[in-house]
């Protein structure tokens, strides 16, 4: 029995030390699986102070807001200045004293300058050149992207060389040539639409055609060559294949010709010369052209209206803008 007792005892605190290996293998299992640091790091942010917060995340919360601010304000200021009717943005310094439609109904309200007229002409200009810019630079990107011929080095090259020159430089040439084209062509010389689209397709193709380059050369010629198989030709590959793989390009292209059209001035000035023929742009500079009778109210009112268009469109084409300006620079 003496010699029994010892084993008894032995089997009965076995299970104990069991357990306590067993207690620190759950504790170190706990500690593998990272509850107790999870929680830790909780405590601890919890007891940071605010200037260690500031100098990691803190100040990023600053400059989102000084910079939303500085975009935002000026927005205000416009409409503030659109429906207040005294006239003058001094009287609009304080942001929304007075709220009426008196400069809305001014707008529409004059006769020799038909705003409404304006806008429709902007919106004709805009639209058309938008959709000939994207259906002639695509053809142009899809001739460089997929076809090799002599000289499509050099004339890569040239399209990129030309858009170092702002076509503002070419204001007095673009006069002289349409002046001589109005004699054989009126309706492609000054003071037409017509010739005002030419004008800007001229010099909106070159960037916009390097642009949708790059972006063509993103979609794999496998494509192209398992339609040769199969009987296509180019141009069924062009629209069949091609142009419904690029279409985040092609939204862009069109939302930054139509935004660049719509607020042009320098050249619409020179070209369009009646009044009835003019755009947005040249049309509401009449209402703060001469010093002593500014109506910048008025002007503001215009500007408001004029901007609802671009930022519909802009809404509209949203889901594209990121895609279509970053994949074009990531091959090609």
């Amino acid at each position: 029995m003496n010699g029994s007792a010892p084993g008894t005892v032995s089997r009965t605190k076995a299970p104990a030390a069991v357990d306590d290996t067993a207690t620190d293998r759950t504790a170190t299992d706990r500690s593998a699986t990272g509850h107790t640091t999870v929680q830790d790091l909780k405590a601890l942010a919890r007891r940071r102070s605010f200037g260690v917060w500031f100098k990691d995340k803190g100040w990023r919360h600053v400059v989102g807001v000084a910079v939303t601010l500085f975009a935002i304000f000026p927005l205000l200021y416009v409409l503030s200045a659109a429906f207040n009717s005294t006239g003058t943005l001094v009287g609009s310094n304080a942001l929304f004293s007075r709220i009426d439609f008196g400069n809305f109904t001014a707008l529409f309200n004059d006769p020799s300058r038909p705003y409404a007229r304006w806008f429709v002409n902007t919106m004709v200009v805009g639209v058309v050149t938008s959709a000939a810019t994207v259906f002639l630079g695509a053809m142009a990107a899809y001739a460089f992207s997929r076809m090799r011929f002599k000289g499509r080095r050099i004339g890569l090259l040239s399209l990129l060389l030309l858009q170092m020159f702002p076509q503002l430089l070419a204001v007095v040439a673009i006069f002289l040539l349409l002046s001589g084209i109005s004699e054989v062509i009126p309706a492609l010389g000054l003071g037409s639409q017509l010739g005002l689209i030419m004008v800007y397709l001229g010099g909106a193709l070159g960037v916009n055609t390097y642009l949708m380059y790059g972006f063509f050369n993103t979609v794999p010629q496998s494509l192209d060559e398992a339609a040769k198989i199969d009987g296509a030709s180019h141009t069924q590959i062009f629209f069949g294949i091609i142009m419904r793989l690029v279409t985040p390009i092609l939204a862009v292209v069109g939302l930054l010709s139509f935004i660049g059209i719509s607020g042009e001035f320098v050249i619409a000035s020179v070209v369009l010369t009646d009044p009835d023929s003019q755009t947005l742009a040249v049309g509401l500079y009449s209402f703060v052209a001469q010093q002593r009778s500014e109506n910048w109210g008025v002007f503001a009112a215009g500007a408001v209206i004029a901007a609802v268009p671009v930022m519909a469109l802009f809404l509209f084409l949203q889901r594209y803008i990121v895609s279509g300006l970053t994949q074009g620079s990531v091959k090609g």
